[in-house]
């Protein structure tokens, strides 16, 4: 079935194209921004929408016009199974495009048969290079593997590979300009993400806030030269990129909340319990495994998702405060 020209538009006339997939809540880390250092309660299994499921909303939206799909967790490549669900996925007729985001732990040994199965790209989360620093944020991460991940995506031809890295001020913004050596050397891109407050963990995190303002001023000062906005400015996400000199590197900042990227947001979310969540800052959400497992119809799904985007909301409610913020925890949403 060809996709609706008329694809799906919000209320506020944005273009809906993206759809985040969080394929399961469970991680191998536990970033203090992410998660609570206890009481985390995990989903039962048996509440997340099968593979097959997953599958066939992708397809309903693909049908709705959505072309770009990511794979996300928590960590998606805890989740057994996943090759052969992304092998489903590549043959989707209207999905151009299907990337994944991980932490790069487990990614070593995947990345070639994740790319041959249809991955065309990655965003790996680094917030640090320092083995102790990197074992602070993560909890219980081990760094080795991680930079093995990388390689082994770029060796892959996974392109373009993105690092991600969230910068908290007295914890890591020390590693700003090494962190940018670091992606060049390698060719990969490089993003820096202010904290967000999403979830008790993300709260917490915001009192490591550190303004893009000031991280751009110091990569142009380490470069000593103006960043030059790269060709388009801004990507299809929410980072606004600058070329890194004359090479292919691109940098780019995601900033949350100094300068939230509203206005253009092209995506929803779908986690792995089936919710269509509609902005990453606020609680609004509705059950898509609900009609699944009630025997609605492909068009019957389509409806409820059609009445979904017509109420997504404008933007998120992100302030200096914290007082409305998502209550949810980062990785149930998959970012």
């Amino acid at each position: 079935m060809e996709p609706l020209m008329s694809g799906l538009i919000d209320p506020f006339n944005r273009s809906i194209r993206y759809l985040r997939v969080s394929v399961t809540d469970r991680c191998n880390y536990r970033c203090f921004y992410c998660m609570p250092s206890q009481g985390m309660e995990w989903e039962e299994r048996s509440e997340f929408l099968t593979f097959e499921e997953m599958t066939r909303i992708i397809r309903l939206f693909t049908e709705l016009g959505v072309d770009k799909v990511r794979l996300t967790g928590g960590e998606p490549l805890v989740r057994r199974g996943l090759l052969d669900f992304v092998k489903q996925l590549h043959t989707l007729p209207g999905l151009k495009d299907l990337s994944m985001s991980s932490n790069a732990h487990l990614l070593g040994e995947q990345a070639q048969a994740l790319k041959d199965a249809g991955v065309s790209r990655i965003n790996i989360s680094l917030d640090s290079l320092d083995p102790e620093t990197f074992r602070k944020i993560t909890v219980n991460g081990d760094l080795q593997p991680v930079l093995e991940g990388i390689d082994a995506a770029l060796t892959a031809g996974m392109q373009p590979v993105k690092i991600n890295m969230v910068v908290m001020r007295g914890l890591n913004d020390g590693e700003i300009e090494s962190m940018l050596d670091y992606a060049v050397e390698r060719g990969a891109d490089l993003r820096y993400i202010e904290t967000m407050p999403i979830g008790e963990a993300g709260i917490a995190g915001t009192d490591y806030y550190m303004p893009a303002v000031e991280i751009l001023s110091r990569l142009k000062e380490h470069l000593g030269e103006e960043l030059i906005p790269a060709k388009g400015g801004k990507g299809a996400g929410p980072a606004r990129y600058y070329q890194v000199s004359s090479g292919p590197v691109r940098v780019g900042v995601i900033s949350a909340l100094s300068r939230h990227f509203c206005d253009d947001c092209n995506r929803v979310r779908l986690t792995a319990k089936g919710d269509l969540v509609l902005c990453l800052g606020q609680e609004d959400r509705v059950s898509l495994r609900d009609g699944l497992r009630n025997g609605f119809s492909d068009e019957q799904i389509k409806a409820v998702i059609l009445d979904a985007i017509a109420h997504k909301p404008r933007s998120h409610e992100f302030n200096d405060d914290n007082s409305k913020v998502s209550l949810r925890h980062m990785s149930s949403l998959g970012g």
